[in-house]
């Protein structure tokens, strides 16, 4: 078997890739996979970039970040898989909380109203609110910054964003040290099931289908190994059909739980697999059933579009110099000519298109395919702003204050 080596962090969104390594997927497919725990998004970067694995478990801005040369030396990194949609929530401290609609389920229901809320609430807590952050390039922090942007919040101004690993937010807010933090599953059903904070906004419900973590290769190491990636990629297909089948969701949650992988008991890891989130400490869980997506609705597809609505919103906040070069390069690092070659043979439904309009589906909607049938979830920004990647300074410009 050809030996492979992948970078995660403990997190439910590492699913896909344990249940390739421990249900055979991998194996399967000629490949033994060996997956190295790290703790933080900054190791794991650097573990892909020099070349400790040769794959990793990364945040999708992140792998644009580095391609870019913002987060350090530029570095071409490639990511023709999408692990994961959605799975991210934002918890805060029951103090912050008290200040916000009563109602948690009505804050998550009405992202337009808990954002204004939040903003009230900036006004009157004791300090500038502490939130924790995975990275300043991760889908969790742009996610924050576009819902509180609505609402007149600057980020920069109004918050202090502090990086924290996930593994250590819940330490950091029972020290005081943070007033709230946006990361990953299990770890705001951890703050929630300890009686320290409460689930006032998640992922799921500011974009729907929203972009998280992506596999990510070296991109002159994954050209150069087509045969191995197609092999990986294949696996990983079948990994995330069976992590998706709700049949396996108690299985599955068995297998993160193991101190090898996330380490937390099952019971706070099947939440965020179900759809079933429990807001607050005590209160009856909601239904969630968009939480997190691993296969169905092609939700591997490493849509161009979506690593632009990226791009763009590090253009938005000054992470980034708008250019063309910089459009273009931030486009390719989500790989689909390689996602469809390697599951060309498959029989699995992949869009005919590498690029759509973001935010502009409400309903389920069948599309071009090929070989299967293919229907796309609803894709909506919770403002209901569109984003058309063929026009990307028409979109900036709407995003300036007035």
């Amino acid at each position: 078997m050809t030996p492979l080596s992948v970078a995660y962090l403990p997190l439910a969104d590492s699913a896909v890739l344990v249940a390739a390594k421990e249900k055979g997927f991998a194996a399967a497919h000629d490949i033994d996979l060996a997956l190295v725990r790290t703790e933080s998004w900054a190791t794991l970067r650097d573990r892909l970039v020099y070349g400790q694995v040769q794959a990793a478990h990364m945040l999708a801005p992140l792998a644009i970040a580095v391609t870019l040369g913002l987060s350090q030396h530029p570095a071409s990194l490639s990511a023709p898989f999408k692990l994961n949609v959605n799975g991210n929530a934002l918890a805060m401290a029951t103090d912050f909380a008290a200040a916000l609609d009563p109602d948690p389920a009505r804050r998550i229901a009405d992202p337009i109203a808990a954002a204004h809320d939040f903003a009230t609430a900036i006004g009157l807590h004791r300090r500038k609110p502490v939130i924790g952050i995975v990275h300043r390039y991760s889908s969790h922090a742009l996610m924050l910054r576009y819902w509180l942007g609505y609402a007149g919040i600057d980020p920069d101004r109004d918050l202090a964003l502090r990086v924290l690993p996930p593994s250590l937010m819940v330490e950091a807010m029972r020290g005081g040290e943070i007033d709230g933090f946006m990361a990953g599953e299990p770890w705001s059903s951890v703050a929630v099931q300890e009686g320290l904070a409460e689930i006032v906004a998640v992922g799921a419900r500011i974009w729907q289908r929203g972009v998280e973590k992506v596999l990510a290769f070296r991109t002159d190491w994954m050209e150069a190994r087509p045969e191995l990636v197609d092999r990986l990629l294949v696996a990983l297909d079948r990994a995330a059909a069976w992590c998706d089948d709700p049949a396996n969701r108690e299985e599955l949650a068995e297998l993160l739980a193991r101190p090898a992988y996330v380490g937390r008991a099952t019971e706070t890891i099947l939440p965020a697999l179900s759809g079933r989130l429990a807001l607050r400490a005590a209160d009856h869980p909601v239904e969630l059933p968009d939480m997190m997506i691993f296969h169905r609705e092609a939700a591997a597809f490493p849509w161009r579009s979506q690593a632009l609505w990226i791009y763009s919103q590090m253009v938005r906040w000054g992470m980034a110099e708008p250019s063309e070069q910089a459009e273009r390069q931030a486009a390719a690092v989500f790989s689909s000519d390689v996602y469809r070659r390697a599951l060309a043979g498959t029989g699995a439904p992949m869009p005919g298109a590498s690029m759509k309009v973001e935010g502009a589906l409400t309903t389920p909607t069948a599309v071009g395919s090929h070989r299967a049938d293919l229907t796309l979830g609803p894709d909506r920004f919770f403002d209901g702003r569109i984003f058309d990647p063929a026009d990307l300074a028409a979109y900036l410009e709407g995003l300036r204050p007035r």
